[in-house]
């Protein structure tokens, strides 16, 4: 018989054992082994049974047993000593309290505080809001940011199926499951009034209908996670489902996802400030276009509360606000229709000082090639922040590339998307076995602090090699034994009998070169390249000698049936007799697969299609467990790899014909584990040891270590983006907002103003005909401004080596003084260059806008440069 209605009771621990719960509901036991441990202590087969998760063990331990514990003096000091250590990491000073304070001129401009958009966020398996990963790498942000003290709030969508549940059909496809999830059965509490209902907020939709949602929060670490559930009464059937499951629905229904997490997400984040007394955020950060539309909230709120037109509130607005661009293709961003955008934002709900027609406007694809009648969110992102990144070096110069129309006339190199490369947070994912040898070795500090860049991380390579062998055979074990468990359950859910699975116990070697393959099944990843010649991996699985094995995990989207075929082609080939001992498909891959198989590897493979791979954390992940990369030289690899912390599988690059490129690269995979990954891997010296692949993997940890890590990249974040974000946001906002509404009143005098600026006429002298290195070049420009001012403008000078095509490469760039005004009403300008190389030389020049409160020259995406008809006198050609 069905229920009318289902809630969770949740347990009342005696009086001794409450810090138990505030344990379990902060987060940072997903990162600290020692509290881990205090819970396994509380119900060892309880904590294993609930998947070692302390919300559903301290549900599930009957009420003798707590009370049973609530009199072990020995357990009591245990969780004394716990709750006082969590106590000293949430009130402690951290790197970012040793900045200077607010109002002793904070030079670094460090925030007050940030908030964090994104759609998903994976901070631990019990509490499934993340599909990949962006998910995962939000989740590593907020915890690194917690490690650091940087304040940061957290905001995203509580849905309530998360993402799916993989597993296999008999015939190897993908089947998906979506499994309830009670929010009183996870890590969160829900932010609440001070008469205690439950805090809401409330979004206009189209037809006067509203979209109501309560807050639920969850603690990592010192951060606080703020995230949207629609689920409830206020709401219609329809409504109600908007935060069902992440991904997932029509178009519309990820508008409105996608409204609830930008407007909605920022008047919960007022919500959370005003009822707990957290700082406002002075800087807003977008991790992808998904959470875009907060921009449109922020001037909604700077039109009503402080009486800005949208122009001086956009510039408010756009000071403020990063924006990370995490796609390298267009596929992967979302785009609506301009109709669909109208709707919601015009007619019946259209907010007050927020016209519909400007709203359009920023997501217009208005450049070539560009669609006219859709609205693309990463566009938007892009318009509405004034500093953007991508992921990593290369990523931020495809972004630049793949997003250049917006500023036309401009290189891409000078496209205003810098790159903040990811890192990982180690020690959610350095497995305690690696912690402990550290420990053991170097010092217990050295083991407790293996997450930090300043770590003296070159001290690893005093560890004996013997050690490191013998751990990495343990860790190898232990994925082992979790890959045939898991290999078990799976072939069972396929359908299979016990008597026929007895092969499952011998599946795989804890002493056979293991190579790890685990990501999300986007086409681009090529999930099969490994397969392109089966006989030829049939081979390498099965070498006398020398073999190799493969543990490979990954869920293609529910939508994607190619992804769908390249799963299924990939199992039935591991299904395979002859090789099923020595490749396995693992269904369901998340956070605790993960935790088991980056530390289990000997090689970790990555062969996407670059350079579609905007960076790829997994690799890092697991080079901090001394796992190799084998990879496409692509995203971070593309970076540091340097020729001793692994391989470099070379690319086919401009071979069009797709298949003979993936047959090249494969071909040249096969050849690499061949003959240098296997035989290293098994070329063992008189002690039986692999020196010259220990030593590797030593350089991999002294070499990464520092660089991996997600510490470094929220520095990066703070130093680069946050606190020179918080400085311009101070200076818009000061004396009343003066700054915004002065640089939009700026902004549209230049904009108008701008046709009649041109480079008239360009003199250059002082180097004769045959010019020398230590030559100084003589500039002489002349510029019409129009109604614009010497100061509105800079003048430059482009010079530098040019190629075959007189295109300017790595060219520099020197402002021209202005001199007087001559009696055409042009601007006279002069500099000079001195001549510090030899071969092939040009220069040009250019007029920009030129503010103290722009970001970049290049932010309004105007330029003037020579056209051809204007005059070159005196000795070089204008280039």
């Amino acid at each position: 018989m069905r229920a009318i209605r289902r809630f969770t009771v949740r347990t009342v621990l005696p009086t001794p054992l409450e810090p138990l719960g505030r344990l379990a509901m902060n987060l940072r036991w997903s990162w600290h082994p020692e509290t881990r441990d205090l819970f396994e202590s509380v119900d060892p087969e309880t904590w294993a049974a609930v998947g070692r998760d302390p919300v559903r063990l301290l549900g599930a331990v009957p009420t003798g047993k707590l009370a049973a514990l609530a009199e072990d003096r020995r357990f009591l000091a245990r969780l004394q000593v716990a709750a006082e250590d969590l106590d000293d990491y949430l009130t402690g000073a951290r790197w970012y309290q040793t900045l200077p304070e607010p109002g002793a001129g904070r030079p670094d401009g460090a925030p007050t505080a940030i908030a964090y958009f994104s759609p998903e966020f994976g901070i631990t398996a019990a509490l499934p809001q993340y599909s990949g990963g962006l998910g995962i790498l939000a989740g590593d942000h907020l915890k690194a940011a917690s490690d650091l003290g940087v304040p940061i709030i957290g905001v995203g969508l509580l849905y309530k199926h998360g993402y799916f549940r993989q597993s296999l059909s008999r015939d190897a496809w993908q089947q998906e499951r979506y499994p309830l999830l009670d929010p009183n059965e996870l890590p969160l509490t829900l932010v609440r009034h001070p008469d205690g209902s439950a805090a809401r907020i409330v979004i206009g939709l189209p037809g006067n209908r509203e979209l109501h949602a309560r807050i639920w929060k969850a603690q990592v670490g010192r951060v606080p996670l703020l995230l949207l559930d629609s689920d409830i009464e206020e709401n219609e059937p329809f409504e109600r489902e908007v935060t069902d499951r992440l991904y997932g629905g029509t178009s519309e229904h990820r508008l409105h996802q996608e409204m609830l997490l930008g407007v909605g997400g920022v008047r919960a984040v007022r919500e959370f400030c005003a009822l707990t007394g957290h700082p406002q955020p002075e800087v807003f950060h977008t991790n992808e276009g998904h959470a875009g539309f907060l921009g449109v909230e922020r001037i909604r709120e700077f039109h009503e509360t402080r009486g800005l037109d949208f122009d001086a509130a956009l510039e408010a607005v756009r000071a403020g606000t990063v924006f990370t661009t995490h796609t390298p293709v267009p596929a992967g961003i979302d785009r609506f229709d301009r109709e669909l955008i109208a709707r919601h934002f015009g007619g019946d709900n259209a907010a007050p000082g927020v016209p519909v027609d400007r709203v359009l406007a920023l997501g217009a694809e208005s450049f070539p090639g560009g669609e006219p009648g859709v609205f693309n969110m990463a566009v938007m992102g892009l318009r509405l922040a004034q500093r953007a990144n991508g992921v990593s070096e290369l990523h931020g110069h495809v972004s630049q590339g793949m997003f250049a129309g917006l500023w036309p006339g401009f290189d891409p190199a000078e496209v205003p998307i810098g790159s903040i490369t990811n890192g990982v947070h180690a020690p959610t994912w350095v497995d305690r076995d690696v912690l402990e040898l550290a420990g053991r070795e170097l010092g217990p500090d050295f083991g407790a602090g293996f997450g930090e860049e300043g770590h003296g991380w070159a001290a690893l390579d005093r560890i004996p090699a013997q050690a490191v062998w013998e751990l990495r055979r343990t860790l190898r074990a232990k994925l082992v034994a979790e890959a045939r468990v898991r290999l078990r359950e799976s072939w069972k859910q396929r359908g299979a009998g016990d008597a026929e699975l007895g092969w499952t116990e011998h599946a795989l070697d804890p002493d056979v070169l293991t190579i790890g393959f685990a990501r999300r099944v986007p086409s681009y990843k090529r999930l099969t390249l490994m397969l392109r010649d089966k006989d030829r991996l049939r081979a390498l699985l099965l070498h006398p000698t020398r073999p190799i094995q493969i543990v490979v995990a990954g869920k293609a989207h529910p939508a994607d049936e190619g992804g769908k075929r390249l799963v299924q082609e990939l199992v039935k080939f591991s299904d395979g007799e002859d090789v099923r001992h020595r490749i396995v498909f693992l269904p369901d891959y998340d956070i605790a697969m993960a935790q088991h198989l980056y530390p289990g590897c000997d090689v970790w493979l990555n062969n996407p299609l670059r350079p579609l791979e905007a960076c790829g954390t997994s690799g890092m992940k697991a080079a901090l467990n001394g796992c190799l990369n084998l990879s496409i030289l692509d995203g971070w690899w593309d970076e540091w790899y340097d020729g001793s912390n692994g391989w470099a599988i070379p690319t086919a690059d401009g071979i069009e014909d797709p298949d003979r490129r993936d047959d090249l690269e494969a071909n040249a995979l096969y050849d690499l584990v061949e003959h240098s990954v296997a035989a290293r891997f098994y070329d063992r010296g008189a002690d039986q040891l692999p020196s010259r692949w220990l030593e590797m993997v030593k350089h991999t940890l002294v070499s990464l270590g520092p660089k991996v890590l997600a510490s470094r990249m929220v520095k990066d974040y703070v130093n680069s983006l946050y606190a020179p974000a918080a400085i311009a946001a101070r200076s818009m906002a000061a004396e009343e907002l003066a700054g915004a509404r002065a640089l939009a009143d700026w902004k549209a005098e230049v904009r108008a103003s701008w046709p009649q600026v041109r480079v008239d006429h360009v003199e250059s002298g002082g180097i004769g005909d045959a010019p020398e290195v230590g030559n100084t070049l003589d500039l002489r420009v002349f510029v019409s401004l129009g109604d614009l001012k010497p100061t509105d403008v800079e003048v430059q000078v482009v010079h530098g080596r040019v190629d075959g095509g007189d295109a300017i490469v790595d060219g520099e760039v020197a402002p021209l003084k202005p001199v007087r005004r001559d009696e055409h009403g042009r601007w006279f300008y002069e500099g000079s260059l001195a001549l510090d190389r030899t071969g092939p030389f040009g220069y040009t020049v250019r007029v920009m806008p030129a503010h103290n409160l722009l970001a970049t020259p290049a932010e309004l995406g105007l330029i003037a440069v020579p056209t051809g008809d204007e005059g070159v006198a005196d000795g070089l050609p204008l280039r």
